[in-house]
């Protein structure tokens, strides 16, 4: 056991305490990308939203997009963390981690895409101080916030063991002042079996407490569309369906980050193939759902031939009939083949097809945006053609790739001060796994 433990110090360590010339490359490009995207928000804040591709039509675009997917992908990683964790999934340990900072990270990067859309950023302060119930935006704010809380409480209670173990290693070469934020953020926990019974209840409820409000949070989400009358927007199966598309999309991150950090980190000992497919089964499980929701959701427009849907469908089977089949076919059916195939279920393979279903769900919020703005009930007449459809700008872009490039650079930044793999869970699995050899043997 102490040298399972030796070795997992070992190989889940030496990130923290060096850092190599090809981190701070990327985190260079990273810093670059960033910086594009502060000119890109200078640039509108100074000329207005003109400089955006909305217009009176479609007063919402890639922003909103971008709010959605982000969104979308944390409440995705608390529903994966939690429910590994509340399920006892005996093969969750080198893969939790990462699903819960999914959670936080894109929970800090989301709501500022809803800042850059908005044109008075002074009055934000006035939804918090004169909020009206009545409004769906509110019920938003008030389920994100109470989102962002529950995660990072239940990320922090799931560090405290692994800072206690950092600041108890003698033999840790890293600065003074990492020891100091180990010592504090470990909060005198010392691995006692009264501390170990509290910090387990304490993740089991906040497991069960996130799950539950992702599904609640994503769900009002959904109901700011499915509660007004514009075409493709008003449907009662929209707060199901956005759950399920997060998970997808999710699950599909979680595994390309999987293969990211392996590679990089030298970590195939610990996130093997067996991760994958299993990673994979989930991602099958959840494209089958999201594809029999997008079915039922776009069939039951068809069938009723309400005369706005019908324009609606036609435009999305005609000028935007590309992104259609690329967020509704090849994104739903290209992992649904790969791993239904054993011969086909390798690493590589799996994250392709991971990468693929990611991309998909950011396109499908897309048309679901951009279509039906572009299709009002009082369609305006003689007006100009880039007033009346959307074409998303350079600036749009820029903070769209800044906000990538934050996602990337929060997640170097924690790679730095703590392990992506937790080396409690690691230790909880060596020890379930050993007293199972022992039962067997008995």
């Amino acid at each position: 056991m102490n040298a399972f433990r030796e070795n997992l110090f070992r190989d889940l360590t030496p990130e923290i305490e060096k850092t190599s010339r090809s981190w701070y490359f990327l985190f260079a490009g990273f810093l670059a990308i960033f910086l594009l995207g502060l000119y890109g928000l200078y640039h509108q804040i100074d000329k207005g939203h003109i400089v955006t591709g909305m217009r009176d039509n479609v007063v919402w675009g890639v922003y909103i997009v971008n709010f959605i997917f982000f969104m979308g992908l944390s409440y995705a990683g608390a529903l994966v963390s939690g429910a590994l964790h509340l399920f006892k999934t005996p093969w969750r340990a080198p893969v939790i981690r990462l699903a819960e900072l999914i959670t936080v990270i894109s929970l800090a990067i989301g709501p500022f895409f809803i800042f850059f859309c908005i044109g008075r950023l002074e009055r934000i302060p006035y939804l918090l101080i004169f909020p009206r119930i009545q409004s769906p935006i509110v019920w938003d704010v008030i389920a994100i916030l109470t989102d962002i809380f529950g995660c990072v409480i239940f990320l922090y209670v799931s560090f405290i063991e692994d800072f206690a173990k950092l600041r108890d290693r003698e033999d840790l070469q890293v600065a003074p002042w990492k020891k100091k934020m180990y010592k504090i953020l470990a909060m005198g926990y010392q691995g006692t079996e009264k501390q170990h019974r509290l910090l387990s209840f304490s993740r089991n409820v906040m497991a069960a407490m996130i799950i539950a409000i992702a599904i609640i949070v994503y769900s009002v989400l959904a109901w700011i569309f499915g509660v007004t009358l514009q075409p493709g927007w008003h449907s009662t199966i929209f707060g199901p369906y956005f759950v399920i598309a997060a998970i997808f999309s999710g699950v599909g991150l979680l595994i390309v980050l999987m293969a990211i950090f392996r590679k990089i980190y030298n970590l195939e000992k610990y996130i093997t193939l067996k991760h994958f497919v299993n990673m994979g089964i989930v991602l099958f499980v959840i494209a089958a759902f999201f594809g029999y929701f997008t079915f039922s959701d776009y069939l039951t427009k068809w069938y009723g031939s309400v005369k706005m849907d019908k324009i609606l469908i036609d435009k999305l089977f005609t000028e935007f009939r590309t992104y259609f089949i690329f967020a509704n076919y090849i994104g739903i059916l290209t992992p649904i083949i790969i791993i239904a195939i054993p011969r086909l279920r390798t690493i590589r393979n799996i994250t392709i097809a991971a990468l693929i279903a990611l991309l998909a769900l950011w396109v499908n919020r897309y048309i679901i945006i951009v279509p039906t703005l572009e299709t009002p009930f009082l369609p305006i007449q003689d007006i100009r053609h880039d007033w009346r459809f959307y074409s998303p700008t350079w600036v749009e872009w820029s903070l769209t790739a800044a906000g990538v490039a934050v996602f990337g650079m929060l997640f170097m930044i924690i790679s730095k001060l703590a392990p992506i793999i937790s080396i409690s869970e690691m230790e909880e699995a060596e020890e379930r796994e050993n007293l199972k050899l022992k039962e067997q043997v008995k």
